[in-house]
């Protein structure tokens, strides 16, 4: 394991980091062009849930319709949007990549943004995911999930190698 923390120290985090919430398709058209180039590690999106039903008070459990929850297609794959996407992190391979993620959303984004290099994703196992998932995690995995979260409901994996 220590190989890959040491593998995962030389990538790039990025964050993009909108000034207003992303619409469906614009978040649609955005991932895919980031996920098009070669280079890109993992990539989540971070936002405010968009629940499928009322969440509590006396209508709870009624089904709650958003027009931001709906059907992306992502790299051919059809996914629920869950969230309302309001900030995009990323794992890179290096330089040049970034500068061409940078490049797409000064493309794509027709309002401000901010576009930051930093450390946004976990690189090691918390005792809580080790509890959970055991000492074989998929280290790509690692600082995705919700430890007491469904795997399935949180995670869509797009490409395996």
């Amino acid at each position: 394991m220590s190989d890959l923390n040491s593998d995962t120290k030389k990538r790039l985090q990025l964050e993009i980091v909108p000034q207003r919430l992303l619409k469906p398709e614009t978040a649609q058209v955005l991932l895919n062009a980031i996920l098009d180039l070669d280079g890109i590690v993992r990539l989540f999106i971070h936002g405010p849930r968009l629940p499928g039903t009322v969440p509590y008070g006396p209508a709870k459990g009624t089904p709650l319709t958003h027009d931001a929850r709906r059907l992306i297609e992502i790299e051919g794959n059809t996914m629920e949007l869950m969230v309302s996407v309001g900030s995009i992190r990323l794992e890179v391979t290096d330089a040049d990549v970034k500068e061409q993620v940078y490049e797409i959303c000064k493309e794509l984004l027709p309002f401000p943004f901010e576009f930051r290099e930093g450390n946004f994703m976990l690189t090691r196992q918390t005792v809580s995911g080790y509890a959970r998932f055991g000492p074989n995690q998929d280290p790509l995995m690692i600082g995705l999930t919700d430890p007491k979260g469904k795997l399935k409901d949180q995670v869509y994996i797009l490409k395996k190698e």
